[in-house]
């Protein structure tokens, strides 16, 4: 049977019922979503924990979608079901909290190319950081600290803010927009591809750099994974809604300075256009586990033949 088809809700303890309930209600999710982490996320945290036995040392998981794909909230499930159902310690962090601070952004943009200041394309994140949290998390320390960004603030938190974990960690996941993407040939960077780069980056420095940067460092990082899923948006077109949603509950959740009008989210979103389609044409066949979306968001589909599950 398919990890698409299995849906084993009594297998699910009490307590690990409770906390996923927890779950859905903090996350504000209908709840109707307790049949997706029946049928979805309970056989892949399944997985992942035969996959941790059999590996012995940390896993490392990471998960790959475009902005508003749902990764922050399967990241959040798997977590809570492989902590209450399978007793395992569980890191789980996005690579947007390695994002490098306003200040290195800023010198960014002055010496390499304005663009650089806006957060989340490649060459905007600390792997040097990331590398050394997620190494530690794999070996035996009292306390790791885990970085974190406060995105209503555009700016790292206050190091005081930070989680602390004690280490080795059974399972780390790290998800993230950009998680798992190859480089682009140089000839497919030549032709702007929106208003954004045809505007701001008509000789195509930016995107050149960007490209660099996934190609020379990124990769170090997305080596350390042992498993890649991936949260396929049906196209482009869906993400710029998907990302107004998030930022209307970003708006509504925190304070207003540094969210976005429509017109800042609509230029923003451009900065992510590239890498995304080159995404969503490209990682499905390097992903062991591709999760299909429709335009709502929802999970239809799932290909992988690495997550069957008898």
């Amino acid at each position: 049977m398919s990890i698409a088809t299995q849906c084993n809700s009594t297998q699910l303890s009490q307590e690990c019922t409770a906390n996923v309930q927890s779950l859905i209600n903090e996350h504000k999710l209908p709840q109707t979503f307790i049949e997706t982490v029946e049928t979805w996320y309970w056989p892949i945290a399944k997985k992942l924990a035969q996959l941790k036995a059999a590996k012995g040392k940390t896993f490392y998981l990471a998960i790959n979608g475009s902005q508003g794909s749902g990764k922050s909230t399967m990241a959040a499930f798997l977590q809570c079901i492989l902590q209450q159902q399978f007793s395992m310690k569980v890191a789980n962090l996005s690579i947007d909290d390695f994002y490098l601070t306003r200040k290195e952004r800023q010198h960014l943009a002055k010496h390499i190319h304005p663009l650089l200041a806006t957060r989340g394309v490649p060459g905007t994140h600390d792997i040097n950081l990331a590398l050394d949290t997620l190494k530690k998390l794999g070996e035996r320390h009292n306390s790791v600290p885990l970085v974190r960004f406060n995105k209503a603030y555009d700016d790292r938190a206050e190091a005081d803010l930070w989680d602390q974990m004690s280490s080795p960690a059974d399972i780390v996941i790290l998800e993230g927009w950009c998680m798992g993407i190859k480089a682009q040939d140089s000839a497919d960077l030549y032709t702007p591809i929106n208003q954004l780069e045809q505007e701001e980056d008509c000789n195509g420095r930016w995107r050149n750099y960007v490209n660099e940067q996934l190609a020379v460092h990124y990769q170090d990082l997305f080596s350390l994974f042992d498993q890649l899923i991936m949260l396929k948006a049906p196209s482009f077109e869906c993400v710029y809604r998907w990302r107004q949603n998030q930022e209307d509950k970003l708006r509504a959740k925190q304070s207003t300075r540094f969210t976005m009008t429509e017109a800042e989210l609509k230029r923003f979103i451009q900065h992510y256009q590239r890498l995304t389609e080159h995404a969503l044409a490209t990682l499905p066949e390097h992903a062991q586990l591709v999760i299909h979306l429709n335009e709502q968001q929802q999970f239809i589909q799932a290909t992988g033949p690495q997550y069957e599950i008898s």
